[in-house]
């Protein structure tokens, strides 16, 4: 048989099997497959607490009821948690769309265990949510790309999606699970409008909804609903038809909102901390003259002793919580001023900016173990299995800012002819990736600046998890974009093909 012939009869396959098994489903089936042995076959596996779950329990209904998890911590993974049977004391730690996937959880639970929740029940519920956003996404990238690229690209999202460095989230109660799998949701939504796949009033809603729980799941998402809102106006003009127009318009406006009740609705004791380091962990840190930078804040240079400190120290020089650091420390900045600040110091903001992006392209948080202690595995252990996208990623990628621009750069390069192209067409549709490739990636962005201005270095590789995300799904899209050629269908009579 000769090569022509051999490539013959590939194609024939290709053709044969892609009538029943699209690269979409392919690629969810798979990651579906890795997920489940992951984390539903034994040795299980999830997240260890790092001191960050009680914000989410107690308000939610559970508890810790291991007698040894104060020996787990960062270390162990633990899946049991008891539920609270009567009355619950505890009011909401904080606001987060996050606990209305634990209630949900533990509904599903008791009808099986009414006293034992399983973190794995939820672990479950969000692999489903998660299959289907895969799906989308996958169904987005390939929508009337020729079978034999749309396959290449469903094998590479595999290594993308179902990589456990992901999937470990689902079982813990980090809200890095809803972020993930909400953005990919919020992503895929909005391509697939571009492409003109499915209902876009469908899509709308999805577009809606997941970008509202990605803006509500945690703290420092805030300024993820005021990005989309003002970004995503180009798709109210994607329809003529009025009914369209006004809920899209409303949805959007309901986001704004929805980040701005986001920041007012942070607690004040979060507030406190937050401060704390990035005051401490941040101005300071980089700062060559530490009393004069606390001076130029109003404050008394003798706080300088609290440079590099951390908040959750045991033996501190002052109460973190006292009424004198209240009204002599914490009431002189906040996030404007710390803003303004490293504008009028570049130098110092590049050295945190750079500190950052070491941590940007980490997407398993490091120290914190995935089995459970009666696996036998040392303390702190991490699983390797299905790893190799999320380690050749952090071995590999180039930890400065400065990297971080020129990828931005070449993206919104390489994508603005196509831009261009559409707006001299005057085809409205095929206007909205670039906005939504650069709305993803200010998303991205706002993480690693609102950690740093926010928090300045205190668990940097989790708070940026946004960002890597991020980053992966806008450098696949381009991918995917490059093997199909869309990139240079930037004709007028190939927009709508695009």
């Amino acid at each position: 048989m000769t090569r022509h012939q051999r490539l013959d009869k590939l194609k024939d396959t290709i053709r044969k099997y892609s009538r029943y098994v699209s690269p979409a489903l392919l690629a969810a089936s798979l990651v579906a497959i890795i997920t489940i042995i992951a984390l539903f076959i034994p040795p299980y596996i999830g997240m260890a607490d790092n001191g960050d779950y009680f914000r989410m329990l107690y308000s939610n209904g559970l508890y810790f009821n291991a007698p040894d998890y104060d020996s787990l911590y960062l270390g162990y993974f633990n899946k049991q948690f008891g539920i609270f049977q009567y009355f619950n004391e505890n009011g909401a730690t904080l606001t987060s769309s996050q606990s209305l996937l634990i209630r949900f959880s533990i509904w599903v639970n008791q009808w099986f265990d009414q006293h034992v929740f399983d973190i794995r029940v939820q672990g479950a519920i969000l692999t489903l949510l998660y299959i289907a956003a895969v799906y989308l996404m996958v169904e987005a990238l390939t929508w009337k790309m020729p079978a034999k690229y749309g396959y290449i690209v469903a094998i590479l999202s595999v290594f993308v999606f179902a990589d456990t460095a992901y999937t470990a989230f689902f079982n813990s109660f980090f809200s890095e699970s809803m972020v993930w799998i909400m953005l990919i949701y919020l992503f895929a939504s909005g391509l697939l409008m571009f492409r003109k796949r499915y209902n876009d009033y469908a899509m709308m809603g999805i577009f809606f909804i997941s970008g509202l729980l990605l803006t509500t799941s945690k703290q420092q998402n805030a300024p993820v609903g005021v990005i989309i809102a003002v970004i995503a106006v180009i798709y109210i003009f994607v329809r003529k038809e009025r009914s369209y127009r006004v809920l899209m318009a409303s949805s959007l406006a309901c986001l704004m909102l929805a980040g701005v009740a986001t920041y007012v609705l942070i607690p004040k004791e979060f507030v406190n901390i937050n401060k704390y380091h990035a005051m401490t962990r941040g101005v300071l840190m980089e700062s060559e003259d530490p009393e004069e930078t606390l001076q130029s804040f109003g404050i008394d240079r003798q706080y300088a002793v609290l440079n590099k400190s951390i908040y959750y120290e045991p033996y501190t020089t002052i109460d973190v919580d006292s009424s004198l650091l209240e009204d002599e420390f914490y009431s002189h900045y906040g996030f404007v001023s710390i803003l303004t600040y490293y504008i009028a110091h570049p130098e110092q903001a590049g050295k945190m900016l750079d500190l950052a992006a070491k941590n940007a392209f980490t997407i398993r948080p490091p120290a914190m173990g995935n089995y459970e202690k009666s696996v036998g595995k040392p303390f702190g252990a991490q699983t390797s299995f299905f790893s190799s996208y999320s380690e050749l990623k952090r071995a590999l990628a180039p930890k400065t800012f400065g990297f971080i621009v020129i990828w931005m750069l070449v993206i919104l390069g390489i994508y603005m002819p196509h831009f261009i192209a559409a707006i001299k067409a005057k085809h409205v549709r095929s206007m909205l990736r670039l906005p939504l490739i650069l709305m993803v990636m200010l998303m991205g962005l706002s993480g690693i600046f609102v950690s740093i201005i926010g928090a300045g270095d205190a668990d940097l590789s989790k708070h940026e998890f946004l960002f890597t995300a991020a980053f992966d799904l806008v450098t696949l899209t381009a991918i995917a974009d490059a093997i199909c050629r869309h990139l240079w269908q930037n004709k007028p009579e190939a927009l709508k093909k695009a």
